[in-house]
């Protein structure tokens, strides 16, 4: 069975040009890493519950506030190199947030102590242009990016 997650990407445009949202991946596995290393917000899902209403749950659950209200367009479903498909909406928003308090996750760490620890999902988060996102995503959302910009350079946009 295919595991569905469902993310927001918020953009905004000014002096810098294009910059997206995006979040450092927490645990231990993400700790020291940067480049290749942050993602959407985004989280899994049941087929049968609206992507929508998912991605701005899972936005919540990681950033510790609301996804900002905006005008949220479906950019598209992607596939990973793991196989799960990630559904994602994108929304211009000027998104400044106090501070991210993530959710967690139980993992036993040192892999084999018999000691479970709990780590942030997203340990810190932020806006970048889009070729420093380009560097810090996981490449899986590499196409995120570049359908947001098809998206922004269509006429009408």
């Amino acid at each position: 069975m295919r595991i569905h997650s469902a993310g927001i990407l918020l953009y905004r445009q000014g002096d810098a040009g294009l910059q997206v949202w995006i979040a450092h991946m927490g645990g231990p596995f993400w700790a020291r890493k940067d480049s290749g290393a942050w993602s959407i917000p985004k989280g899994e899902y049941l087929q049968d519950e609206d992507p929508l209403a998912a991605a701005r749950r899972e936005f919540a659950e990681e950033m510790g506030v609301a996804a900002p209200t905006a005008d949220y367009q479906l950019l598209g479903s992607f596939r990973q190199s793991s196989g799960k498909i990630v559904t994602v909406f994108a929304a211009e928003a000027d998104f400044r947030p106090e501070r991210i308090v993530s959710n967690t996750f139980a993992l036993e760490w040192p892999k084999g102590s018999g000691r479970v620890r709990d780590f942030p999902e997203v340990d810190g988060a932020g806006w970048f242009t889009e070729s420093e996102a380009r560097s810090k995503l996981v490449r899986g959302q590499l196409p995120v990016l570049d359908s947001l910009v098809r998206h922004l350079q269509a006429p009408g946009s």
